[in-house]
């Protein structure tokens, strides 16, 4: 066996052995697909990938936030999990102002900026406004789609830009 095709088949085995979990899409409940297109588009700023609809009894709707790997979709028919269930969907920021800021003007409705306290050693408290030293995991600010679905910001990065 020659040694290219011997090297290509470890290389194989290995990859097979190592299988790799990726999120890729979250499905988010929405009581009305096309509100909910509307304010992820026009509002969250989210780019529309796919709009399939074979029917009336069925849509799938797909959308990525910028500079996002994960994908959400809203659908009618795909769910039976109620309209504004799912809570806690992080969106990872370099600038919680700016881009609190961007949602605010696009006429999302932002919760105030708050950060992790005290700091160094957090208890799961909060205190009003940016971390002092705009750390990593440290500042959050959070929205909700027309239906309840929670999101939160979280700085991090913000020192690498």
């Amino acid at each position: 066996m020659p040694v290219r095709l011997q090297i290509r088949l470890a290389v194989e085995a290995l990859k097979v052995g190592t299988p790799t979990f990726s999120v890729e899409v979250i499905t988010l409940p929405v009581s009305d697909v096309e509100r909910a297109l509307r304010f992820y588009v026009d509002q969250a700023g989210f780019r529309l990938d796919v709009d399939y609809a074979p029917n009336g009894a069925f849509r799938v709707v797909q959308l990525t936030p910028p500079g996002s790997g994960c994908s959400i979709q809203i659908e009618k028919g795909l769910t039976d999990a109620p309209a504004g269930a799912v809570r806690q969907i992080y969106l990872v920021v370099t600038d919680i102002e700016a881009a609190r800021r961007r949602l605010l003007e696009r006429g999302v409705e932002v919760g105030d900026i708050r950060h992790k306290t005290p700091i160094g050693a957090w208890d799961g408290g909060f205190a009003r406004g940016l971390d002092p030293e705009r750390n990593d995991y440290a500042s959050f600010a959070t929205f909700s789609d027309p239906d309840g679905n929670r999101w939160v910001l979280q700085e991090r990065g913000y020192h690498n830009v």
